[in-house]
């Protein structure tokens, strides 16, 4: 937040952001809008009913070219990049040598590349990793010149429909090139809120234009980071520098599902054999639901404790669940007390508060699977 106006970036979105009349915030380097005048409680509940539009375009959108970029990959992820089919994506993780998560990204096999898509505030770390570490092996190409949107909620793919008629019939985690207005465009069937929905990727002098078609279809409104932080927290879903970073495993996030099956056999990962060693024997730590009792929200860097007091984490994310209508947290607990169920309490202001160890995710997950 010591950033000031004029130093931060602005995405290709930034003028409509402000005739909306956004109130705009410093986030990861960029001028970026937290909310719109109907607040975060409203573009929340209405993602949910119908369709919220999101400017992502601070997100980094990286090609990799090469003989094979995906073997290359491999070298730095734990996901079966080379067994990906062409128009399909996947979630993995950057790791390092001591198992912990540099960043985590969407890995697309594209068919003549892999297209990438890094956190903002991660993705100058993320390219000069890649190029130091894919030099010789891979081409590594930032898009600074793309813009991405996410069209996130129950609605989106009758609206994009209208626009894409063959964006209806795409499964999750699937790539579709199309033309958008006869603008060219990559769809993907994606998005980071547990609701269906898709991410939108265009040359950013095209971006308003369709941000602005999107915006006229009645189902759809203009949605900040306030709205996006309490959506992919209900939905169980890590922010990167929060929920997890270098010093959380995959195993300890709960992210093990991001472990291809042949990567756990054939290892060939940083931090593999800490982190196949934690698959096996199990971590001393583990991230969890959490439900505080009554209706005071737990947040960030709460301390969890047990009945007498003897700490046992901390809250990484915690706010407010407008769907749920009550606080909702995440955070990491000793593995003894992971259980759903386990009773906690959380030292807010002093004073302990009880909570519980709660099932994640705290609304159903929506997407698309045909």
């Amino acid at each position: 937040m010591t950033d000031s106006p004029e130093s931060l970036l602005k995405t290709p979105l930034h003028a409509l952001h402000v005739e909306l009349g956004a109130r705009m915030v410093p986030f990861a380097g960029y001028d970026m809008p937290v909310q719109y005048p109907a607040g975060i409680l409203k573009e929340h509940l209405h993602t949910r009913a119908k369709a919220g539009l999101f400017d992502v375009s601070h997100m980094g959108q990286v090609r990799l070219t090469g003989e094979d970029p995906a073997a290359a990959l491999e070298a730095l992820v734990p996901g079966d990049i080379r067994g990906l089919g062409r128009g399909r994506m996947r979630y993995t993780l950057f790791t390092n040598e001591t198992g912990g998560i540099l960043d985590d990204l969407m890995v697309t096999n594209a068919g003549d590349h892999l297209f990438l898509v890094v956190n903002a505030a991660r993705k100058e770390h993320d390219i000069a990793h890649l190029r130091e570490r894919l030099k010789g092996k891979a081409e590594v190409e930032p898009l600074p010149d793309a813009a991405l949107m996410a069209l996130q909620g129950p609605d989106a793919a009758g609206v994009l429909a209208r626009f894409i008629p063959e964006a209806a019939t795409m499964k999750f985690m699937t790539l579709l090139p199309a033309t958008f207005n006869g603008i060219p465009v990559l769809i993907t069937r994606s998005g980071y809120t547990g609701e269906d929905g898709y991410e939108i990727s265009c040359a950013s002098v095209d971006a308003e234009a369709i941000a602005r078609a999107l915006l006229a279809e009645p189902e759809v409104e203009a949605v900040g980071l306030g709205a996006r932080d309490s959506l992919r927290l209900e939905a169980g879903l890590c922010l990167y520098g929060h929920d997890i970073d270098e010093t959380t495993t995959p195993v300890e996030a709960g992210l093990e599902w991001a472990l291809s099956k042949r990567r756990r056999e054939e290892g060939g990962f940083p931090g593999a054999e800490i982190i196949l060693g934690q698959l096996k024997s199990g971590a001393q730590r583990r991230r969890v639901g959490i439900k505080p009792d009554g209706r005071a929200p737990a947040r960030e860097h709460t301390e969890i404790v047990d009945e007498a007091g003897n700490r046992l984490g901390e809250i990484t994310s915690g706010g407010f669940g407008p769907t749920v209508n009550g606080p909702v947290a995440m955070g990491y607990v000793d593995i003894g007390r992971a259980s759903e169920g386990t009773p906690l309490a959380l030292l807010v202001r002093g004073k302990p508060l009880a909570a519980r160890v709660a099932a994640m995710p705290f609304v159903p997950q929506r997407y698309y699977r045909g």
